[in-house]
């Protein structure tokens, strides 16, 4: 396997130097963002913004958030505005919050002034929260329902709102305070077969949540536990703010295990 990602590295950077464009597009839109990232790792540093522009937009910014700090930083300075903007807003917010939070001082002031003024507003609120908490690894992109919803009503706000989401399996049940109050799935609503139900009727109450300042390590694992794509996120007043998804659960675990093993081995870890 590692020898056949290998080939496929050498002959994209023969595509770059012989300039042949369209041929490593094709190659490029068939393979997995992280996999394109890995790529990166061993371009030259003029190859790294020639490759990425021949990105599809939204593959571009998936691709994006998996790169290492260093590529991202090269590629910020080197996008103008207008491509910088059009990165941030194919991201999800908590991925855009953890670029901000790896950037020197100078690309921080470029990304936030490109932000839209929502995305900007969100970033500076996680930024708030104590680093390794719940609060800081969230993402405030869910689709919230209210409980007198009709399940076709349910519906056509997942059809509207879902596409900017970063999950939408479950969507999470929340009062005019945005106390959370129950979650339904997609399958629930799917499988209703009364259109005219109401989503209090059909809604899970007995739910599992952590807090804003819940140490990120125990989110993890209660997603582990209990096998969840998504776990709420409520301030200490019980309002919903937003969910933590299973793969940034997933970067959790593994920042904690090389962690572990570089102590093991009598390495501080950077």
């Amino acid at each position: 396997m590692a020898e056949r990602f290998d080939l496929l590295q050498r002959a994209l950077q023969h595509m770059l130097e012989d300039k042949k464009y369209a041929t490593a597009r094709d190659i490029l839109v068939t393979m997995n963002p992280s996999d394109i990232a890995a790529l990166f790792a061993d371009l030259e540093e003029k190859q790294i913004p020639l490759m990425f522009r021949l990105l599809p937009k939204e593959m571009a910014a998936d691709t994006f958030v998996e790169m290492e700090p260093d590529a991202q930083q090269l590629l910020i300075q080197g996008f103008s505005d207008n491509e910088l903007k059009a990165v941030l807003d194919e991201m999800y917010v908590d991925d855009a919050a953890a670029l901000v939070d790896e950037m020197p001082a100078n690309v921080v002031k470029r990304i936030l002034k490109q932000a839209d003024p929502e995305m900007r507003n969100t970033i500076n609120q996680i930024l708030r929260y104590p680093e390794n908490s719940a609060g800081s690894i969230m993402t405030t992109e869910y689709v919230a329902l209210r409980p007198e919803m009709t399940v076709e009503e349910a519906i056509l706000r997942i059809r509207r709102q879902g596409v900017d989401k970063e999950t939408i399996y479950t969507c999470y049940v929340t009062g005019p305070d945005r106390k959370l109050l129950g979650l339904v799935t997609v399958k629930d609503l799917l499988l209703e077969p009364d259109d005219e139900r109401k989503i209090e009727d059909i809604m899970l109450t007995n739910l599992i949540f952590v807090n804003t300042q819940t140490d990120q390590e125990e989110v993890a694992k209660t997603l582990v536990k209990y096998n969840f794509l998504a776990l709420p996120v409520v301030d200490g007043e019980g309002r919903m703010v937003g969910i933590v998804t299973f793969d940034d659960a997933i970067e959790v675990i593994e920042d904690e295990t090389t962690e572990d093993m570089a102590l093991m081995g009598g390495v501080s870890p950077s």
